[in-house]
């Protein structure tokens, strides 16, 4: 208990130490190829990644004035759909250069009033249009908006713990930066321990814990071991009923730190369902897919061929990426659900360079409608080479929402 409260102060001062019928809506400033700004699901919107660009397509000189520009474009895109900024309730900033955190956050805090949303802050190795790319979640009705913290939270950060909704909670980025000077037998365990007590914190906070989970994004750095992760993580749920996941190596995190979590929980266990295609056997650390309500999240997948051979057999991402989406094919069709109710994708590339070849791809497989995307390139891209088994590494992964609605065909 002394270590959760001393990494619970601490966490309150780690970004310090950091310095319903789809329909899009319009077209932000600068919009890449591959979705529409934003995707109106009926009691959430889902806004596409933002970047720096103005509307005439120029990028401003200086870091804060992109960090003003990306903010401005998701203004737009939020008052598009006849939102205000109050209305959103998570976010995720990707930065190419972590190191501009503080600068970043000093703009940030001018864009929401006293209950701004739940926030997540990635170092990336590469976006779209560097430097900066922002996406986020709206909710339709502010009745039941609220801020969500633990007993103890103090901070001048312009984000919130947790905002509760009508029917869900997101919980912004938990880290597992240890007290200065702590030492502990395995420290890479109590960082993982440290990240997840501070998850279930907040949703103690909103009457609920780990179990109410139903989408888990771990964000960890390429030398943090996925073993220890996987097995600390692997406790604290019900085999074979975790939360669907994204597991995202990424190049850095604000204050250090080397692992943190966020992710959706659902009010009501009710509206909380696990889908897992028959031909997946039951996992200790992640779900294909789990309902909340109507809202279907899904797992990162890759090209990953399932099977007693399993693995990544081709070097292109292309091809990758067919296997791809058939693995979350298997994963809407065993929740009765298609393509055309994707609402939502975040897209993780090995190399920016790939996107065209990915979107060629990609937009085949979407009837009509593309969904909201963010699209980045989280780490260096690996080699291209197989391993001994004939193996290649992931040149992709995809991971959606889905929400059940009538598809125009």
């Amino acid at each position: 208990m002394k270590l959760f409260l001393a990494g619970l102060l601490l966490w309150s001062a780690v970004g310090v130490q950091a310095q319903a019928g789809a329909a899009p809506s319009q077209q932000s400033p600068a919009m890449v190829r591959g979705g529409p700004s934003s995707v109106d699901a009926g009691d959430y919107v889902y806004i596409s990644g933002q970047g720096p660009r103005g509307a005439a397509g120029a990028m401003p000189a200086i870091f804060s004035a992109q960090v003003r520009q990306a903010l401005n474009n998701l203004k737009s895109v939020v008052e598009a759909t006849g939102l205000t900024m109050d209305h959103v309730v998570y976010t995720t900033v990707y930065l190419t250069d972590i190191n501009q955190y503080g600068e970043m956050n000093k703009v940030y805090g001018e864009f929401f009033g006293k209950i701004p949303p739940a926030r997540a802050v990635l170092g990336v190795a590469g976006l779209p249009e560097p430097p900066i790319e922002i996406n986020a979640v709206a909710v339709r009705n502010l009745s039941e908006r609220q801020a969500v913290s633990p007993p103890g939270y103090k901070s001048d950060e312009p984000f919130s713990p947790g905002i509760l909704t009508h029917d869900r909670l997101f919980v912004s980025a938990t880290p597992g930066t240890l007290p200065p000077g702590d030492r502990v037998v395995d420290p890479q365990a109590a960082q993982v321990d440290l990240a997840l007590d501070r998850m279930k914190a907040v949703l103690e906070a909103a009457g609920l814990d780990l179990g109410h989970m139903v989408f888990v994004n771990p964000y960890l750095t390429t030398n943090f071991p996925m073993r220890v992760m996987n097995q600390h993580y692997a406790s604290r749920f019900e085999f074979g009923n975790t939360p669907a996941r994204a597991t995202i190596e990424v190049a850095s995190l604000p204050g250090g730190a080397q692992i943190e979590y966020t992710g959706v929980a659902v009010r009501d266990l009710k509206d909380r369902r696990a889908v897992r295609p028959k031909n997946m056997p039951p996992s200790p650390t992640a779900s294909p897919c789990v309902f909340a309500g109507d809202t279907l999240y899904c797992s990162a997948k890759s090209g990953f061929i399932p099977g007693a051979n399993g693995g990544v057999y081709t070097s292109t991402t292309a091809v990758q990426l067919r296997q791809t989406m058939r693995n979350q094919m298997d994963n809407l069709e065993e929740a009765d659900m298609d393509f055309c109710q994707v609402v939502s994708t975040n897209v993780y590339l090995d190399n920016m360079a790939d996107a065209p070849a990915f979107d060629e791809v990609y937009e085949k497989y979407f009837r009509g409608m593309l969904p909201a995307r963010t699209t980045i390139q989280q780490i260096a891209p690996a080699e291209r080479t197989p391993d001994k088994d004939g193996h290649y590494p992931d040149l992709e992964q995809v991971s959606l929402i889905a929400v059940r609605k009538d598809c125009k065909h």
